[in-house]
């Protein structure tokens, strides 16, 4: 089906451009989100009568959303989850609860705004794409952790994303360091010992 776009859309075309696509991306998604028209005679002649308005207001709605992406660019968001000791959570982090941390931290987005190329299934700090303008995206960084100390200490660089056999040997390094430790002979145990030689 041809249709002609009534605004931008990414690795389709500018505003204005008459382009081919699927009957069904037509259907389903182009022409109920009135991002476009069936190329008609009659629809490109109207399309041409209101270009100058539908221009203006495009250049309206762009300005707002270079706004917001000066507030909302390069913020940090935290979503809390249940995970495993590997960090895996138990289900994923999905639009609509990117959306709600989003709108809890006084931005409102909706959830077809959020970018996500596939779950986030981790804890750990998410970079994400909000497109808030078909020409102006914001990146925002999700910070998904078991809880709010998780999330800072996550902030501040540290991984808690351990494997298994990487906790495994850890532990296994700090019994042997301790168990070495407990074997060391104390300052105070030697001069008691030396102490009593003497006296005898």
């Amino acid at each position: 089906m041809q249709v002609v776009l009534l605004e931008r859309v990414e690795k389709l075309g500018q505003m204005g451009d008459v382009v081919k696509v699927k009957d069904g991306f037509a259907r389903n998604f182009l022409l109920p989100r009135k991002k476009a028209l069936r190329a008609t005679k009659a629809n490109l002649e109207q399309f041409e009568k209101q270009r100058a308005q539908l221009e203006a207001r495009n250049l309206e709605l762009k300005k707002e959303a270079e706004q917001v992406h000066a507030k909302v660019n390069g913020q940090a968001f935290i979503v809390l989850r249940q995970a495993g000791e590997t960090g895996i959570l138990y289900g994923s982090v999905s639009t609509r609860d990117i959306a709600d941390a989003m709108t809890n931290g006084g931005f409102s987005t909706a959830r077809n705004q959020v970018v996500l190329d596939k779950p986030i299934k981790t804890i750990g700090l998410h970079e994400i794409r909000i497109v808030l303008h078909p020409e102006v995206s914001a990146t925002i960084s999700i910070n998904v952790a078991r809880t709010e100390e998780e999330a800072q200490r996550q902030a501040a660089g540290e991984d808690l994303t351990q494997t298994r056999e990487e906790r495994e040997d850890e532990e296994q390094e700090a019994a042997e360091f301790f168990e070495n430790e407990e074997l060391a002979p104390q300052d105070g145990e030697e001069s008691s010992e030396d102490e009593g030689e003497t006296q005898a």
